[in-house]
């Protein structure tokens, strides 16, 4: 064929018909063609068919290892992947059982609640302090967020993290204040009073408020009714009635619950004291302001109680 196809295409153009050349041409190039697709290289002992288009890489015995070893390497790490997402999958199974033994009607109640919150933006302190007074803030209120919190940590959302963690602790604070004792709830009536510069106008209005609170401490405030007027030896003498709950605070229970916290408080600083952080890396400074604003707080309250046990009428 190679010799044919020498021939047809030396032959004179003088005796060259077009429909001889367009012969000639075609057979020329399905001859270079062919040879293309079955040359072949002695590889060893074994003859191997180069194929078209393919790199001259594909024909190195390394380079198909090295493939070979990026396959297992890729398809492990789809298995992890997998692996992960079921992992994900059975826990957003289990945050979404975690409330499947309160009432349907009260998960519906507690999860529009949680979103008007959510939605309230900067009215969002009113709105919490609003569904305090109306008692709609209890434990179901706070495992929804919790469980929001849970899933926006899972999905690494960093501003859903910050918000749901900042309506957390809002929303639990609230609860506890409803909750805590009378000498708790004058306690943190008093850090509130502190307008965070005059210290002194803040002792002596924690005077007044103590004073306002607690009853005298005397033989003649013991037994005389309230509305007594002690100084002054004028009022009515009727016996006082008899209620329920007694919501009178003592001086001396104030103080004993006081105390019994700051103790509580002081071991909880002594166990963290070898934690706190040195560096300069957000998490370190973070850490160092929270501790500050606690040992501010701490000595706001051990100034309260000093107030407390030296009040006098």
């Amino acid at each position: 064929m190679a010799a044919t196809s020498l021939v047809l295409t030396c032959a004179s153009p003088l005796f060259s018909s077009p429909r001889v050349i367009s012969a000639t041409k075609k057979l020329t190039t399905e001859l270079s063609i062919s040879t293309a697709k079955f040359r072949r290289r002695c590889s060893g002992n074994n003859d191997e068919v180069l194929l078209e288009g393919m790199p001259p890489e594909y024909y190195d015995d390394e380079w198909q290892a090295r493939q070979r070893e990026k396959t297992k390497e890729l398809r492990r790490m789809q298995r992890e992947e997998e692996e992960e997402e079921e992992r994900k999958i059975e826990e957003y199974r289990e945050i979404g059982t975690r409330l499947k033994e309160f009432p349907e009607q009260d998960l519906r109640k507690a999860r529009k609640l949680v979103s008007s919150f959510i939605r309230a933006a900067e009215e969002v302190e009113e709105r919490i302090e609003e569904a305090a007074e109306k008692g709609e803030l209890d434990e179901l209120v706070l495992m929804i967020i919790w469980n929001r919190l849970d899933l926006a940590r899972r999905d690494d959302e960093k501003d859903a993290i910050r918000s749901l963690d900042l309506l957390y602790r809002r929303v639990e604070t609230e609860i506890l204040k409803r909750q805590a004792s009378p000498a708790m709830k004058l306690l943190n009536d008093l850090l509130n009073m502190h307008d965070g510069f005059e210290d002194d106008a803040w002792l002596k209005d924690c005077r007044k408020r103590m004073a306002e609170t607690f009853p005298r401490e005397d033989p003649f405030s013991i037994l005389m009714p309230p509305g007594f007027d002690i100084d002054m030896h004028q009022g009515q003498l009727r016996p006082p009635i008899e209620t329920e709950t007694d919501n009178t605070l003592l001086r001396v229970d104030f103080v004993r619950e006081v105390d019994a916290l700051l103790q509580e408080v002081r071991i909880e600083e002594d166990a963290t004291t070898g934690s706190k952080g040195e560096g300069l890396d957000p998490e370190a400074i973070a850490l160092k302001f929270k501790q500050q604003e606690k040992q501010r707080t701490i000595r706001q309250v051990e100034a309260i109680l000093d107030l407390a046990l030296n009040l006098k009428w």
